[in-house]
């Protein structure tokens, strides 16, 4: 999800250690953590999982998947039960040094914001440590070269935090193997400390453009909207609504 930042302010968002604790419950967190209420959108929760199984074409085998801005990592532990190969990549160290930790031991401890001064304990735990799956550091835009193609691409809300992304887009061809899929969510929350304003994608019209691109190489076989709940603090929530695409790369 922050694979890829428009400046080093930007970057240095998602290499805090808040940052890192809401991250990990977001991914990690079990339900009555994330949500310690009995009124409220429950349907929001698990986005990491579901952004994968609510997407994905379970008649098509996967062999390679990429998960392209994962963040700390839950939607490639996902992956790793579905495809041959994962490799997860995104651009904070933060977020790939927790991904390393919970693959390497199967556990990790962190700590989120429960309110003012007081913070929680909280503890992510992998039952089964798979050895199909790989974490590195790396920025969406400028992905190194030597990258091949995949059977499943997946980038969770990424697009709209990137410095350029038409940078990716134009690349996503190259990075999806024929008849391979691409899943992609995004709230479209443009903000210029991440994005400049003449990188958005046909400004409020965001979807249309992000198609019109798409259309040139992919096509769209599923659209449906994902909501989704990150918690700030035991009262104080970010509600959002992801849309939700699969894709499927052109063979010809």
């Amino acid at each position: 999800m922050t694979a890829g930042m428009a400046n080093e302010g930007a970057s240095q968002v998602y290499e805090s250690d808040r940052s890192l604790g809401e991250y990990l419950l977001f991914h990690y967190g079990s339900d009555d953590e994330q949500f310690p209420w009995q009124e409220g959108p429950g349907e929001a929760l698990g986005f990491p999982r579901r952004s994968v199984e609510e997407l994905i074409d379970w008649e098509s085998s996967v062999g390679s998947a990429l998960d392209l801005g994962c963040a700390v990592g839950k939607s490639s532990f996902v992956l790793s039960e579905i495809a041959q190969e994962v490799v997860g990549i995104d651009f904070s160290k933060s977020f790939i040094g927790a991904a390393q930790s919970i693959l390497q031991n199967g556990k990790l401890c962190y700590q989120y914001h429960e309110e003012g001064t007081r913070w929680k304990e909280g503890v992510v735990t992998i039952e089964h440590i798979p050895q199909n799956l790989t974490f590195e550091v790396g920025d969406a835009c400028n992905l190194r070269e030597d990258m091949k193609p995949f059977d499943l691409l997946h980038a969770a809300n990424l697009l709209c935090r990137l410095p350029d992304p038409m940078s990716l887009l134009t690349r996503l061809p190259d990075l999806v193997v024929p008849g391979g899929q691409l899943i992609l969510t995004t709230p479209f929350t443009w903000l210029e400390e991440f994005t400049p304003r003449e990188k958005w994608l046909n400004g409020e019209e965001s979807g249309r453009g992000l198609i019109k691109v798409l259309n040139q190489s992919f096509d769209l076989e599923l659209e449906k909207n994902l909501p989704f709940l990150i918690r700030e603090h035991r009262r104080k929530f970010q509600y959002t609504v992801a849309l939700g695409m699969r894709w499927r790369r052109r063979k010809s």
